[in-house]
């Protein structure tokens, strides 16, 4: 063997396998602090990229999933004003029943028009404030609702179901008279069937609403697993992977000192 204070293959060996250690090192400690397997594509380039694709995925659902809330709110909204304007129309019914009674005075007659028309007031009331975030699907200018389905852009469609006293011919009714009690209790009527029509129309597409919103959740579930499955650092592995690699550090640290000190043993052929 040649002895040499300008080449020392051994401690270059040693400094070269000390660079490796700590190079796998900082990746094992960026795994933990990240809790990623991979943090880039010079990790893995395949798999990260199918991990983003995912990623844009999940974002997208996650949009999905808050316009189908939208449209849910905005139909429940129209639900219960519905509910409300079938109560208060039972309510217009017993008033009208009533009035047809043959015995009954002028006053007593007035009152109950006049209960009648409060009832029907309130309905006006209901139908103008049965709005959410600015979408009202029973007053008299109600449109159908778009609401996004898909990532792709696939809409479910909820019909608009008008509740206003005008839609619904109670608008004019009165209960001054005995005829005027028997159009009123016929309009009533209808309008009982009505409104009952359309909140049925209403609750099969909240009904749907609340289908795709549950499965879209699900989905996202799924997609964010998956994407941990492809990209998520085993903790346990990791653990134990540092343990070893500062061991290796250490070593590798003495293999470079004593590789170093090799070039001293020339010193003591001149002593």
């Amino acid at each position: 063997m040649v002895l040499s204070i300008n080449t020392n293959l051994g401690a270059a060996i040693a400094l070269q396998n000390l660079n490796l250690t700590n190079k796998r090192l900082e990746s094992s400690q960026l795994n933990i602090t990240t809790g990623l397997r991979i943090n880039g594509p010079k990790d893995d380039a395949a798999t990260y990229a199918i991990a983003q694709i995912q990623r844009a995925d999940v974002g997208g659902f996650k949009a999905l999933r808050t316009a189908l809330a939208g449209g849910e709110s905005t139909v429940n909204v129209a639900i219960e004003a519905g509910k409300a304007i079938s109560d208060l129309l039972i309510e217009m019914k017993a008033k009208v029943v009533t009035s047809n009674q043959s015995q009954l005075d002028a006053a007593s007659r007035t009152a109950l028009h006049n209960d009648f028309i409060a009832l029907r007031d309130q309905i006006a009331t209901i139908v103008a404030t049965a709005e959410f975030n600015g979408v009202n699907l029973i007053d008299a200018t109600a449109t159908n609702l778009q609401v996004l389905s898909t990532i792709d852009g696939s809409q479910i469609n909820i019909s608009a179901q008008k509740m206003d006293t005008t839609t619904l011919a109670v608008n004019a009714s009165t209960l001054l008279t005995s005829a005027g009690a028997l159009t009123a209790l016929t309009a009533v009527n209808a309008a009982i069937i009505s409104v009952s029509n359309q909140l049925a129309q209403f609750g099969a597409g909240a009904k749907r609403l609340d289908i795709q919103a549950e499965f879209t959740t699900k989905l996202v579930d799924i997609l964010t697993d998956g994407i941990g499955n492809l990209v998520d650092a085993d903790m346990a592995e990791e653990s134990a992977k540092l343990s070893a690699l500062q061991v290796k550090q250490q070593l590798g640290v003495q293999s470079l000192a004593i590789a170093n000190s090799g070039s001293q043993v020339i010193l003591r052929l001149f002593q």
